[in-house]
């Protein structure tokens, strides 16, 4: 990436506890020597849900263009991104057997800010000493039980 734009680092992951079911999701920001932490939670939500939704948190986050380092534990978000999404959306949010396409809210607005930054997608074996991933994931487990205490 030889532009101008700054050199972002980020790990995103999502947990659910019962799928349905409690869920969190978790980010971990780097930029330079900063780190900045975000977590949350939904109380009836699946893993896809929230794994998507810690990359649009992470995203929307970023306050200008950047240059990404993107690390993520979840094959389905980062085939989704890198495999499927420009098919899905050549045929109108179907899926080659031409269902609709899950999770399609989340996924037009994570096409939408895929096109603010330069993203180096990463995925990492989930839960195998990654320190990022490990942080993100306790993260959003941090998430999913801010989900539980809430009304």
């Amino acid at each position: 990436m030889t532009n101008n734009k700054p050199n972002v680092i980020i790990y995103t992951d999502g947990a659910c506890k019962g799928n349905p079911g409690l869920g969190g999701w978790g980010v971990v920001l780097r930029f330079g020597e900063n780190e900045k932490h975000l977590f949350g939670g939904a109380k009836d939500t699946t893993n896809n849900r929230m794994e998507m939704t810690a990359v649009i948190e992470a995203l929307k986050a970023l306050k200008t263009s950047c240059n990404v380092d993107l690390y993520t534990d979840s094959q389905y978000v980062n085939r989704g991104v890198n495999e499927w999404l420009s098919n899905w959306k050549k045929s109108g949010w179907k899926t080659a057997s031409k269902s609709p396409v899950k999770n399609v809210d989340l996924w037009q607005i994570l096409d939408e800010l895929l096109g603010l930054h330069e993203i180096n997608w990463h995925w990492v074996k989930g839960h195998s000493g990654d320190p990022g991933n490990e942080l993100a994931d306790d993260l959003a487990n941090q998430g999913v039980f801010e989900a539980s205490q809430s009304k």
